[in-house]
């Protein structure tokens, strides 16, 4: 039996087609980005929204607080992913400052929680571990209502907060450990203190300018006691100094009011010190632990709170990598108890630091843990894979595969449909994964592993992208099939060489050096040290086509660390060329930037080179990024980073004569927004992006003024950005938050030519292409599913503007219309209310009809401003139904009797707003994948 459906307007068969999502309606009120005048203009971007589409795989976690009266609550820090907190023993995790923290960073270097008082939470921003892409913040926050709400409560210029602890008893006296700005000697550096919970700080502890506190703990027993480390260290882009006359340990037994010297003390290492770490046995305050980078450093003990020490343990493995790990955790209720994370283990002893045995953690570089006073097998620790949560005492861990906070730093994209995303995320490893799943989300099980580093560029092989090609430390350089899962060595000079400085290196590959395709000669691999190097065979064989195009100064390319301790692990590299891209309109036309300052072009294929370095750039800063004109052979764009000099001022570049003159283009950037990166629109030359300390900016007149393109992004660093044109998307390599997508890139490039709306205005906006694709479409449950990004709607995105006097009473509607002058679906709509959502159990007994009309209702309302609908490309629904059909549920019909998918083709939108309407045509394409017989599309609709 068949059953024969009626639609208004059409008599078809049932249709199969099933790749479709629930239609959906949103709003958003353009407040702010207003223009004066007497009606006040709306920026139609204000509509659009990022998607978080992972991976969901945990960065780098310095900071952790539990609340010892509630074993399942727990607060984290990511790097440069916020806060968050989990109530399920790390399960999931929520974040608690996305659009609450004051301030421009979300880099969380301390958290505290207040004994006395837990909903009393302080957070210090900026990390402490200073290597290479630390991320630098802006002072203390303080929440009063668990995380709910945030405010700024100083310290604003300290950069950097190391530790934070509260008096036990009052949540107002609080102590900060700042190690002050890590690139030049300055006075924030040292122990703060306020007794009003953070209106007023005094400097309590301080040494000198370049030496900053590094650790602060307090006997719980005896708040007025505090001991803290000192430790005197900066950074250069191409050295770590770590260590000096001016670090040390010190102590106060009154409050910070006075300070003794204790690192000198019978017992302690002599000679140079560099990181310290401290912890007190609560149990037992006299037992203090010490765990000390020194020539004869290790684990010490003290049993008289610090007047004498004893060297416990001395073993290697305690105290690698020193300027990034030592640091030591006393348990709580037993003094014999220690534990110290690094970078194979959470290591722990039960007999006072004399052996130790490994925790094993779910990821390595460990930095910190959180014991509950109350049951010390429940711990909080976090490394460079995010925050774990154990509760045997470390035999068994939650995952980590549950915190978008990842720490890429570049993206490519391919040419498959939908088109894959490929990026290396620090301390992970590198990966791709989907922009669309027919799953209608993005889960975790659809990133793979690609070749091959945790820094790396990643090229995928234009014609077989299943084929990619990344760089590992130093000079390894490695072709990976996916399919096969076969790496194989394709470097120019495949020699490993860690521990070797710079100077000792035939090829300078510095820790991101640019790896990919020329677009105008795909076969064409690039590969930069301190000289561009090219194969034409996939890595079997490699021609030099540049001199060295740094300032190869002698200085910067000595052995990085010291005094105490050499850290040459790859980091360090320098000088090489930070940037390379070759023109996507000629290919002999290369463009290379380096990490010392230079830039050089050639546009004979690198037999002649020319030095083009802006006029503008202040000395040593890196080349982040060149940008090639998609328009113009002569033109490009770069951006500049001086960070690592205590310079945050952006530095961007326009040049139309291959580098002759160049033109800085910074109107509308604050002076803190250094710059990553500069991308233009292939489809319009006008629109440019730039991602910066934390967010994204838009030029919509070639880089003339920027404008916030941040909508709903959180404040992250945003290191590479990437255009898809066909399907209209910009994705975001964030450094802290993982991969972001921007879909409708069509409203951008239509605000080229219209970069407002008049208040008054009833206007449609040209859509982007529609696909009829099962990888488009939002599944009703990937709000449940822990570790999935965000898949895109299905069918066609429409933005309208209505009117900012409407009240509901001017009829409106939005209809679409095929290339025959026939509406295909039309849409009154109605003003939004504010009717309260039905209870869930009102929701769930609703029949099949009710469940539609709320859905309807909610599909057609609209609000004055920028409002978007999500049509999904049907036909209106049956409207009577003859003939057998099975028993449907009481109260109304299936879902089968929704209307039929269009046909691919030509569609125009009409909004008409009383009378005024207002159309743009778009496109409603086939996934191309798809190969229907011809005419089968057509047929169904017969």
């Amino acid at each position: 039996m068949r059953r024969l459906l009626m639609y208004p307007g059409v008599c078809r068969s049932i249709l199969t087609f099933t790749g479709f999502c629930t239609l959906t309606l949103c709003m958003a009120l353009a407040a702010g980005n207003v223009l004066a005048g007497s009606a006040p203009a709306v920026a139609p971007m204000t509509a659009l929204k990022w998607r978080s589409i992972g991976p969901y795989i945990g960065g780098r976690v310095v900071a952790v607080a539990g609340v010892p009266g509630a074993r399942d609550l727990f607060y984290m820090g990511a790097v440069d992913g916020g806060v968050w907190r989990s109530t399920d023993y790390g399960v999931k995790w929520v974040n608690l400052t996305d659009g609450t923290l004051p301030g421009s960073s979300n880099s969380i270097g301390a958290i505290a929680v207040a004994p006395s008082n837990p909903k009393v939470i302080y957070v210090g921003t900026g990390e402490s571990d200073i290597r290479g892409d630390m991320i630098t913040g802006d002072g203390v926050f303080k929440s009063t209502d668990a995380g709910k709400t945030w405010r700024a409560v100083g310290l604003a210029d300290t950069h950097t907060i190391s530790a934070i602890v509260v008096d036990p008893k009052n949540p107002d006296v609080v102590y900060a450990a700042s190690m002050g700005h890590v690139f030049k000697p300055n006075a924030e550096r040292g122990v703060f203190k306020s007794v009003d919970g953070g209106k007023t700080w005094k400097k309590i502890l301080y040494v000198d300018a370049g030496t900053g506190a590094i650790d602060l703990v307090m006997d719980p027993k005896h708040p007025d006691v505090l001991y803290a480390a000192m430790w005197q260290a900066y950074r250069r882009p191409w050295t770590l100094q770590d260590g000096g006359p001016g670090s040390g340990l010190y102590k106060s037994s009154d409050g910070g009011a006075h300070w003794t010297e204790i690192s000198r003390n019978t017992g302690f290492p002599h000679g140079v010190l560099g990181r310290i770490g401290v912890s007190v046995a609560a149990s037992d305050p006299n037992v203090v632990y010490a765990i000390v980078q020194a020539k004869g450093g290790g684990v010490f003990r003290s049993s008289d709170a610090g007047a004498t020490w004893t060297r416990v343990n001395s073993n290697w493995s305690l105290r690698q990598r020193a300027f990034y790990y030592m640091s030591i955790f006393a348990d709580p209720t037993d003094a014999n108890t220690v534990y110290v994370p690094e970078v194979d283990a959470l290591w722990v002893s039960r007999d006072g630091g004399k052996t130790f045995a490994k925790l094993h953690t779910p990821h390595g570089d460990n930095h910190i843990v959180w014991i509950n006073p109350h049951d010390p097998k429940l711990l909080l620790e976090g490394n460079d894979g995010g925050a774990t949560v154990s509760t045997d005492g470390g035999v068994t861990w939650s995952g980590d595969h549950n915190q978008p906070t990842g720490q890429f730093y570049h993206v490519a994209l391919d040419d498959q449909f939908p088109f894959h995303i490929y990026g290396a995320q620090q301390d992970e490893g590198s990966f791709e994964g989907p922009s669309a799943t027919p799953a209608g989300m993005i889960p975790l099980g659809d990133w793979r592993p690609v070749a091959y580093n945790e820094a790396t560029f990643i090229a995928p092989q234009p014609d077989r992208p299943s084929i990619t090609y990344g760089a590992g430390y130093f000079s390894i350089l490695r072709r990976y099939d996916q399919r096969t899962g076969q790496f194989r060595e394709v470097s120019p000079w495949p020699e490993y060489q860690e521990g070797a400085a710079s100077n000792q290196l035939k090829y300078r590959f510095g820790w991101t050096h640019p790896i990919l395709f020329s677009a105008a000669r795909p076969g064409e691999l690039l590969l930069a040290s301190q000289y561009v190097l090219k194969s034409s065979d996939g890595g079997e064989s490699w021609t030099r086509i540049s001199p060295d195009l740094t300032r190869d100064d002698p200085a910067t390319e000595l052995p990085s660390g010291g005094p105490v301790d050499l850290d040459q692990s790859g980091a360090e590299i320098f000088p090489d060329i930070s940037a390379l891209a070759p023109s996507p309109l000629d290919a002999d036309i290369i463009w290379a930037g380096s990490a010392d300052g230079l830039v050089h072009v050639t546009t004979d294929g690198g037999k002649r080179w020319k030095l083009v370095t802006p006029r503008g750039i202040p000395g040593w800063a890196q080349i982040s990024s060149i940008e090639p004109s998609h328009v113009a052979k002569g033109s490009a764009y770069l951006t500049a980073s001086r960070y690592m000099w205590d310079d945050f001022h952006p530095y961007v570049f326009e040049t139309s004569d291959y580098g002759a003159h160049w033109t800085p283009i910074t109107r509308g950037l604050p002076d803190d927004q250094y710059a990553f990166v500069v991308r233009q629109d292939p489809n319009d030359a006008r629109l440019l992006f730039l991602g910066t300390k934390n967010t994204v900016y838009a030029s919509f007149d070639g880089g003339r003024h920027w404008q916030p393109l941040a909508l709903n992004l959180p404040k992250v660093q945003v290191r590479d950005l990437a255009i898809n044109v066909r399907q209209g998307d910009l994705v975001a390599a964030t450094h802290g938050r993982s991969f972001w997508i921007l879909d409708n890139l069509a409203l951008l490039e239509q605000m080229t030519r219209q970069p407002t709306i008049a208040a008054d205005a009833a206007q449609v906006f040209v859509p982007e292409t529609a696909w009829l694709s099962h990888a488009y479409g939002v599944s009703e449950y990937a709000k449940f599913v822990l570790d999935a990004g965000a898949n895109p709607p299905f069918g066609a995105t429409v933005f309208f503007h209505i009117p900012a006097s409407y009240d509901g009473k001017t009829p409106a509607t939005l209809s679409f219309v095929d290339a025959q002058g026939q509406v295909v679906r039309s849409f009154a709509l109605h003003l939004k209310t504010t009717t309260p959502k039905p209870a869930a159990t009102v929701r769930d007994n609703w029949t099949p009809i009710q469940a539609k009309q709320a859905a309807d209702a909610k599909l057609t309302a609209i609000e004055p401003g920028m409002n978007r609908l999500q049509w999904n490309l049907r036909w209106p629904d049956a409207t009577e139904v003859t003939g057998f059909q099975a028993p449907i549920a009481a109260g109304g019909l299936d879902d089968t009797v929704e209307g039929p998918v269009v046909v691919p083709g030509r569609y125009t939108a009409v909004l008409d707003f009383g009378g005024r309407k207002s159309e743009q045509a778009f496109t409603v394409a086939l996934d191309p994948r798809l190969h229907p017989a011809p005419g089968a599309l057509a047929a169904r609709l017969a």
